[in-house]
Protein backbone atom coordinates (compact mmCIF):
# COMPACT_ATOMS: atom_id res chain seq x y z
CA UNK A 1 0.00 0.00 0.00
CA UNK A 2 2.88 2.37 0.75
CA UNK A 3 4.10 2.01 -2.84
CA UNK A 4 0.78 3.17 -4.28
CA UNK A 5 -0.21 6.63 -3.04
CA UNK A 6 -3.60 6.36 -4.76
CA UNK A 7 -4.54 3.58 -2.30
CA UNK A 8 -6.06 4.80 0.92
CA UNK A 9 -7.35 3.15 4.05
CA UNK A 10 -10.84 3.54 2.59
CA UNK A 11 -9.81 1.15 -0.22
CA UNK A 12 -9.22 -1.77 2.18
CA UNK A 13 -11.89 -4.43 1.78
CA UNK A 14 -12.30 -7.98 3.03
CA UNK A 15 -12.52 -10.67 0.36
CA UNK A 16 -16.12 -11.78 0.95
CA UNK A 17 -15.53 -14.94 -1.10
CA UNK A 18 -12.80 -16.06 1.33
CA UNK A 19 -14.25 -15.53 4.81
CA UNK A 20 -13.59 -17.85 7.78
CA UNK A 21 -14.98 -18.12 11.29
CA UNK A 22 -12.19 -18.70 13.77
CA UNK A 23 -12.38 -20.88 16.88
CA UNK A 24 -9.43 -21.22 19.23
CA UNK A 25 -8.55 -24.15 21.51
CA UNK A 26 -5.69 -24.13 24.01
CA UNK A 27 -4.36 -26.09 26.95
CA UNK A 28 -2.85 -22.86 28.40
CA UNK A 29 0.54 -24.63 28.52
CA UNK A 30 1.96 -25.84 25.23
CA UNK A 31 0.10 -24.03 22.50
CA UNK A 32 -3.13 -23.47 20.69
CA UNK A 33 -5.09 -24.85 17.80
CA UNK A 34 -7.25 -22.69 15.55
CA UNK A 35 -10.13 -24.09 13.53
CA UNK A 36 -10.99 -21.88 10.56
CA UNK A 37 -14.43 -22.72 9.22
CA UNK A 38 -15.24 -21.24 5.80
CA UNK A 39 -18.39 -19.10 5.78
CA UNK A 40 -20.43 -17.17 3.29
CA UNK A 41 -20.82 -13.43 3.57
CA UNK A 42 -24.05 -14.15 5.50
CA UNK A 43 -22.06 -16.05 8.14
CA UNK A 44 -23.42 -19.45 7.13
CA UNK A 45 -20.96 -22.34 6.82
CA UNK A 46 -19.63 -22.71 3.26
CA UNK A 47 -19.51 -26.46 2.66
CA UNK A 48 -17.80 -26.01 -0.73
CA UNK A 49 -14.49 -25.16 1.02
CA UNK A 50 -12.56 -27.23 3.59
CA UNK A 51 -12.18 -26.40 7.27
CA UNK A 52 -8.57 -25.41 8.03
CA UNK A 53 -6.60 -26.13 11.21
CA UNK A 54 -3.61 -24.07 12.36
CA UNK A 55 -1.29 -25.01 15.21
CA UNK A 56 0.62 -22.43 17.24
CA UNK A 57 3.25 -22.81 19.94
CA UNK A 58 6.12 -20.85 21.47
CA UNK A 59 9.55 -22.35 21.99
CA UNK A 60 12.13 -20.80 24.26
CA UNK A 61 15.37 -19.84 22.53
CA UNK A 62 18.47 -17.92 23.57
CA UNK A 63 16.79 -14.82 22.16
CA UNK A 64 13.52 -15.41 24.05
CA UNK A 65 10.21 -16.95 22.98
CA UNK A 66 10.08 -18.07 19.36
CA UNK A 67 6.60 -18.30 17.81
CA UNK A 68 5.93 -21.37 15.67
CA UNK A 69 2.84 -21.88 13.59
CA UNK A 70 1.82 -24.45 11.03
CA UNK A 71 -1.11 -25.73 9.05
CA UNK A 72 -2.41 -29.13 10.14
CA UNK A 73 -3.99 -31.37 7.53
CA UNK A 74 -6.97 -32.85 9.39
CA UNK A 75 -10.63 -33.63 8.86
CA UNK A 76 -11.74 -32.75 12.39
CA UNK A 77 -10.66 -31.34 15.74
CA UNK A 78 -9.68 -34.70 17.27
CA UNK A 79 -7.46 -35.55 14.28
CA UNK A 80 -5.90 -32.07 14.39
CA UNK A 81 -5.13 -32.50 18.09
CA UNK A 82 -3.47 -35.86 17.38
CA UNK A 83 -1.38 -34.38 14.53
CA UNK A 84 -0.42 -31.22 16.46
CA UNK A 85 2.94 -32.48 17.88
CA UNK A 86 4.22 -33.79 14.54
CA UNK A 87 3.10 -30.66 12.68
CA UNK A 88 4.86 -28.34 15.16
CA UNK A 89 8.01 -30.52 15.01
CA UNK A 90 7.98 -30.33 11.21
CA UNK A 91 7.61 -26.53 11.34
CA UNK A 92 10.51 -26.26 13.81
CA UNK A 93 12.67 -28.55 11.64
CA UNK A 94 11.91 -26.35 8.61
CA UNK A 95 12.83 -23.21 10.56
CA UNK A 96 16.12 -24.78 11.67
CA UNK A 97 16.92 -25.82 8.09
CA UNK A 98 16.17 -22.28 6.82
CA UNK A 99 18.50 -20.79 9.45
CA UNK A 100 21.25 -23.26 8.51
CA UNK A 101 20.82 -22.39 4.83
CA UNK A 102 21.07 -18.67 5.60
CA UNK A 103 24.24 -19.36 7.63
CA UNK A 104 25.72 -21.37 4.72
CA UNK A 105 24.94 -18.56 2.29
CA UNK A 106 26.47 -16.00 4.64
CA UNK A 107 29.61 -18.11 5.14
CA UNK A 108 30.06 -18.68 1.41
CA UNK A 109 30.23 -14.98 0.55
CA UNK A 110 33.72 -14.06 -0.60
CA UNK A 111 35.30 -10.83 0.61
CA UNK A 112 37.18 -9.16 -2.25
CA UNK A 113 39.03 -5.82 -1.96
CA UNK A 114 37.62 -3.24 -4.34
CA UNK A 115 39.70 -1.39 -6.89
CA UNK A 116 37.93 1.78 -5.80
CA UNK A 117 40.00 4.44 -4.02
CA UNK A 118 40.19 3.85 -0.32
CA UNK A 119 40.17 0.05 -0.73
CA UNK A 120 36.55 -0.46 0.27
CA UNK A 121 35.62 -4.09 0.74
CA UNK A 122 32.77 -5.51 -1.31
CA UNK A 123 30.93 -8.77 -0.79
CA UNK A 124 30.28 -10.97 -3.79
Amino acid sequence: MANHPENTVADIQLDVSNLYREESYTDLKVGSLRRLTPVTEDGEQDSTRPVLFMGQAQLMSQMGPLPVSCEIDAEGLNEALQKFPAAIKKAVDQMIEEVKEMQREQASQIVVPSAAPGGNIQLR
